[in-house]
């Protein structure tokens, strides 16, 4: 079975500023688990942008930078290349990086940049729902849910 993976969760250095946000717990797991085999993905890269880049947040349907900057579209690739990548694996499910606007499943920034948070989706967590794949973050209880796929 193939789980996606946010890569920065992994300890890869692609987000935003430049850093990673490794989960030690979620690694460990999947270490352990034989009948997963994790795919590693940033929908941020892959939609063209760089790492170190500007941060954004999700306003209703566009995505933009502090400085009013439209990344809209460098999300939306992102996303569309991640679900190439789950439908060519099937993969069942991914774990995401929580309050992303790409890959944020239950709150997301409010688009304000004042850190408040609001009940949303990021672009990339909302195409896979879309299309039946299961989403959890780092905050929820993977290990039971990667226990159940």
């Amino acid at each position: 079975m193939y789980i996606a993976v946010s890569a920065c969760l992994l300890g890869l250095s692609c987000r935003y500023d430049g850093k990673s946000k490794p989960n030690l717990k979620l690694i460990e797991i999947l270490q352990k688990m034989e009948n997963i085999s994790v795919i590693p993905v940033c929908p941020e890269i892959m939609g063209g942008l760089a790492t170190p880049r500007k941060p954004c947040e999700r306003k209703e349907e566009k995505v933009l930078s502090e400085d009013g900057t439209d990344f809209t579209k460098n999300y939306i690739k992102g996303a569309e290349e991640v679900l190439k990548i789950c439908k060519m694996f099937n993969c069942d499910a991914a774990v995401l990086k929580a309050k992303s606007p790409s890959c944020g499943n239950e709150f997301i920034y409010d688009g304000t940049f004042s850190k408040k948070l609001k009940q949303g989706e990021g672009v990339t967590a909302e195409l896979l729902r879309k299309n039946g794949i299961q989403i959890i973050n780092e905050e929820d209880d993977f290990p039971s849910f990667l226990q159940n796929i």
